[in-house]
Formats: C-alpha cells, structure tokens, sequence
C-alpha cells in the first residue's frame, strides 16, 4: 500500500448541493462523504480535489411545495 495509503493519487470534485430551507451540502465524487464546506482535500479519502460541481436541488423543493400549495 505505500507510505501514503491507496488513495494518495486520487483526484475528484465536490458536488455542492444546495437546499431551500438548509445549508450547501458537499459531496465528495471519490468517496461520497459529505461534508459542510470544500476542503482541498478530502476528509475521509483524502482525495485531492480539482473543482466542483453545482447541484441545486432547492428547486426540486420549491416545485414539491408549489404542488403542495397549489394556487
């Protein structure tokens, strides 16, 4: 395995997603841990992170609460 473990060369993004009623949630693309903000590298995997990746499923939200509360 080496002195720096499997996943020294592992390169990923973050995926943010972003909700309505609740804080961005990160994703990490190698691992999928969440985390609460991008890291450069990641917490769990420790996989280096190139970029990231909007997500925004507040819309998804918003839409399921205008079915609710239809007009």
């Amino acid at each position: 395995m080496g002195i720096f473990g499997k996943n020294h060369n592992k390169t990923g993004y973050w995926t943010q997603h972003a909700h309505l009623f609740k804080g961005d949630i990160y994703e990490c693309s190698v691992c999928h841990n969440p985390a609460k903000k991008p890291y450069k590298n990641c917490p769990k995997c420790n996989a280096r992170m190139k970029r990231s990746k909007y997500d925004p499923q507040w819309i998804d939200e918003l839409e399921m609460l205008d079915a609710i509360f239809c007009d």
